[in-house]
């Protein structure tokens, strides 16, 4: 529920500053860059933080170096939210990051199936993570193909 939360909220923050007469913030397209940003740094930086192991865990156990892979794909969301509040670079970045949530959800579905917790807590169950996934992925392609 943080993602999404620091989608909405990064989002809104964004689009009111853009009100107020932030020129790189007028309109919802930038709005929504900074609130995917967000969401992107929020979770990149819980793979080197104390939920570190917990996603470790959400590996599929048949792929290879659960670790590396989890440093990688957080390298990877850091990255792209700095990405996307360039916007030189925020279409390809979104577009990437759509690719990453994609290739991201079959662990996602697995530590549902598996039961597993994430900071002591049930992870989100299957249905709702892929609702959550379809607002992530939409926002994403709201960026690549906007305006």
């Amino acid at each position: 529920m943080a993602p999404l939360i620091a989608l909405i909220a990064g989002s809104a923050l964004a689009r009111l500053a853009g009100l107020l007469n932030v020129d790189a913030l007028a309109g919802w397209h930038p709005a929504l860059r900074v609130g995917l940003a967000a969401m992107f740094a929020l979770t990149g930086i819980a793979h080197f933080t104390s939920r570190r192991p917990d996603l470790v865990a959400m590996v599929p156990p048949r792929l290879p170096h659960p670790g590396l892979l989890v440093t990688v794909t957080g390298l990877l969301e850091l990255a792209g939210a700095v990405a996307l509040l360039v916007p030189g670079t925020a279409r390809w970045a979104a577009a990437g990051l759509g690719l990453l949530l994609l290739a991201m959800f079959p662990a996602n579905a697995s530590a549902a199936r598996r039961g597993l917790t994430l900071a002591g807590r049930p992870v989100t169950p299957l249905v709702p993570r892929a609702l959550l996934q379809v607002i992530f992925l939409t926002a994403a392609a709201a960026i690549s193909f906007g305006p």
